[in-house]
């Protein structure tokens, strides 16, 4: 098992974009110190719900301040910029990390961003297979050319070429799924897929043995499709006692998720239902490892066990707060992963949710 922070740069009510991106550095410089295997960086525009606009831009910056840690995007959005461009950064990020950095991608939504970059709705809703296929081809072709609906150009040499770095060959590539139709096509090109926070174990489980199924059928090797390397996203908070560690999260997520989803605009004009903020919190209470340590490690070997997840991508910054944040951090490398070293793949596999006394009606 493999656990890293997931980052966003939330920005809470009250701070500044400035307070919210440097705790998403020092987040990656921490996530180091404790000995997680790797952070991932979430992409958003105009929204404070995170207020990094690239995160392969946050990419270089991590990989030039941190040594060891692995530095992922969790995801850059396809639809909002060219296949091209992204796979000429994501090359350079490989050569120059010397293999640190992989490359999440992900359709992202109908928002407002796919009228200012220029692409518009049908690049979200028809345009993401064209935009993967050219961005694979950049990434394991010499020589690419497109003939596509929307990418049409002749054929150019691949500078910097990413299989320069003869013994890491990539970069490597995870695709977001939250569809059994992008589920297909990341199995159809043999590519890990990233499942979101919001998920139970049972439907994670059901896009990973989709994702193994079409895999198969597509002609990928047995043992690659066994290597995948799925990944799941969380949210992590670590306390003495497991009421304390839910507490936390409940007094500073819901302001947050009111603040920064209710932000999104769409494309179009159709209306986006918005979770409730404190209901979803709770939820992600019950699905993720928060409590104690042993709590912790528990949940994320019975996730493991239901799911065949290996990777786990962790929000550790739902205090909003930077001390509390590194904090958080510290104590997953210190106090959680060393009960996930064997013997403890033998973890129970059923956890009860944590559910606060916060007087709602629970988790969704």
């Amino acid at each position: 098992m493999r656990v890293g922070a997931f980052v966003l740069a939330a920005q809470f009510p009250g701070q500044g974009h400035a307070e919210a991106l440097h705790r998403a550095v020092r987040s990656a410089e921490v996530a180091e110190e404790a000995g997680l295997d790797a952070v991932w960086l979430a992409e958003h525009h105009f929204v404070p719900y995170g207020v990094c606009p690239s995160a392969v831009t946050l990419a270089a910056l991590l990989l030039g301040r941190t040594r060891r840690i692995g530095v992922g995007t969790a995801v850059s959005v396809l639809p909002t910029t060219h296949p091209v461009t992204l796979g000429e950064q994501a090359a350079l990020l490989h050569l120059v990390s010397g293999g640190r950095f992989t490359l999440g991608v992900g359709r992202g939504g109908p928002w407002v961003d796919l009228e200012v970059f220029g692409p518009g709705l049908e690049a979200y809703e028809e345009g993401f297979p064209e935009s993967l296929e050219l961005l694979m081809r950049w990434l394991r072709e010499p020589r690419v050319g497109a003939r596509g609906e929307r990418f049409r150009f002749r054929e150019v040499p691949v500078v910097p070429r990413p299989d320069d770095l003869l013994d890491v060959p990539g970069p490597p590539v995870v695709v977001a799924c939250t569809s059994p139709a992008s589920v297909r096509l990341a199995a159809a090109r043999g590519l890990p897929i990233l499942l979101g926070m919001h998920s139970p174990d049972d439907e994670k489980a059901e896009m990973v043995a989709l994702w193994r199924r079409c895999a198969l059928e597509a002609g990928h090797a047995p043992e690659s499709v066994a290597a995948a390397g799925h990944v799941a996203a969380g949210v992590v908070q670590i306390a003495d006692r497991d009421d304390d560690a839910a507490e936390t999260l409940l007094k500073a997520m819901p302001g947050w998720l009111h603040h920064g989803l209710s932000a999104h605009v769409t494309v179009d004009g159709r209306t986006r239902r918005m979770r409730d903020p404190l209901a979803y919190t709770e939820l992600l209470c019950g699905l993720h490892p928060v409590g104690t340590p042993r709590r912790c490690a528990d949940r994320l070997a019975a996730t493991a066990e239901r799911t065949g997840i290996s990777r786990f991508a962790l929000l550790a910054e739902g205090s909003g707060d930077l001390a509390g944040t590194e904090e958080n951090l510290r104590r997953l490398g210190s106090d959680v992963l060393p009960l996930l070293a064997p013997p403890a793949a033998a973890a129970p596999s059923s956890v009860a949710p944590v559910v606060p006394r916060s007087g709602s009606t629970g988790c969704l």
